[in-house]
């Protein structure tokens, strides 16, 4: 939620097969990646607060985050999805990722 690049860097798998379609953008590999989350620490991130968070694992094998949030300073609804695959080396790291915002009246229906 803060865009902290060094944690990002660590937590995206370090592959050209790992995917981020942001809303502005869409990177393709992890370098691509990295040059997208760097860029955007300089020019600053917005806001944002929680609204949900819902995690699904299957297993050991695979899992995935969906986070609901809301931007404080002009209120679009943002949904972000991570696929997660446990890897060898260094453990489990996202291997795809997909974030998009929708209006402020957004229905949430839990």
């Amino acid at each position: 939620m803060t865009n902290d690049v060094a944690v990002l860097d660590e937590l995206n798998w370090d592959d050209p097969r790992t995917v981020r379609f942001g809303v502005g953008e869409i990177p393709v590999g992890a370098d691509a990646i990295r040059r997208v989350c760097h860029s955007r620490a300089a020019s600053g991130y917005p806001q944002r607060e929680r609204l949900a968070t819902l995690v699904t694992t299957f297993e050991h094998d695979f899992a995935v985050t969906n986070i609901v949030s809301r931007r404080l300073a002009d209120g679009p609804i943002g949904r972000e999805t991570k696929s997660l695959a446990p890897l060898p080396e260094p453990g489990w790291r996202i291997v795809s990722a997909h974030v998009s915002l929708t209006s402020p009246g957004a229905l949430i229906d839990r």
